[in-house]
């Protein structure tokens, strides 16, 4: 055990549950414990469950995975970072960027990493794109239109459940949709927001915030785009894709989850062979994005052995709460 990273969950939801399931399979890691509001969880692999205080207290821990609402992200960061743990926190890294600045601080205060989920960075499609438009393969970009059109309705948003809570989930483009803020940043830098606007057209009664959205934004090259949104597509998630005009060609990566290339004709360009995107997460009455979080464990472990560095730096994770931000100004 002296060998393995060992870890903790924070959360025992679906994608906590993901987390100690990914951490059990990794050769390299260990669970230490788990800690979960809900007191009366029982899962037979995650026995060793303990209140927060007892779990940061424990000197086996190294890394504490942050798989709670939204809205607890920074302050059990910072907790776990002053407890001198470093942290896995899932998207958003918290829903604003002021506490983000707050876990970069005691992360530089505490010599501690933090690793932002941003998992849909590793797939395939994901990296050829970003790899187009840093070989300048399209030429200029002219215009780009990215389009989420998901289902989230009463199976979702329970009564006296985070999910719909303005404080504690932020709203879709923080809990649906930023890895897809994520990769828009991720591959084309900082945007500016120019206009949003903002309905609700089925979800009154379950969230306090829109259910579907526009907002037009620029790249600092010069192109324009769209970010088309929705929760009310009818039983199940719809698409999820991004469609790129370029001066030398047009691109599209689209499927449920952006996890497919859909188009692709550039000038003088050979498609290569891409690896099979991973199978989105299952979450029972609905599915999330690429289920690639073995790749985020890894990654913790091979940074804690000087073997690599974080693949989602704070300052990312920063970034894209401060484009959705920018964003939700429009709100009225």
């Amino acid at each position: 055990m002296s060998n393995k990273i060992g870890f903790a969950v924070l959360g025992l939801g679906h994608i906590g549950q993901k987390h100690c399931l990914h951490i059990c399979e990794n050769p390299k890691a260990v669970l230490i414990a788990t800690a979960d509001i809900n007191s009366t969880l029982n899962f037979e692999k995650y026995e060793n469950q303990v209140n927060i205080d007892n779990l940061l207290s424990n000197t086996q821990i190294d890394v504490v995975n942050i798989c709670t609402p939204n809205g607890l992200h920074a302050q059990q960061a910072i907790q776990s970072l002053n407890a001198q743990k470093h942290v896995v926190i899932e998207k958003p890294l918290a829903l604003s960027t002021a506490d983000c600045e707050a876990i970069q601080q005691a992360s530089d205060k505490n010599n501690k990493f933090v690793f932002c989920v941003m998992q849909n960075r590793f797939s395939p499609p994901s990296q050829w794109l970003k790899n187009l438009i840093l070989t300048k393969t399209l030429g200029n970009v002219y215009s780009i239109q990215i389009n989420c059109f998901w289902n989230r309705d009463d199976r979702y948003y329970t009564p006296n459940h985070w999910h719909g809570n303005i404080t504690l989930d932020g709203g879709p483009l923080f809990t649906q949709f930023s890895h897809f803020i994520d990769l828009l940043y991720w591959i084309f830098g900082e945007i500016k927001i120019n206009h949003a606007q903002f309905e609700n057209f089925n979800h009154k009664h379950s969230t306090q915030f829109e259910d579907s959205g526009i907002v037009t934004f620029s790249i600092k090259s010069g192109g324009v785009g769209s970010i088309n949104y929705s929760t009310s597509a009818f039983d199940k998630n719809f698409e999820s894709s991004i469609s790129i005009i370029g001066e030398k060609g047009t691109v599209k990566l689209g499927g449920q989850y952006m996890n497919e290339i859909s188009y692709c004709h550039i000038k003088d360009y050979e498609m290569p062979s891409l690896e099979k995107s991973n199978p989105p997460n299952n979450y029972g009455n609905y599915q999330g994005s690429a289920s690639n979080h073995p790749y985020v464990i890894q990654n913790v472990i091979e940074t804690l052995n000087n073997k690599s560095n974080p693949h989602t730096q704070v300052s990312e994770g920063l970034a894209v709460v401060k484009i959705i931000e920018e964003i939700y100004k429009f709100r009225k």
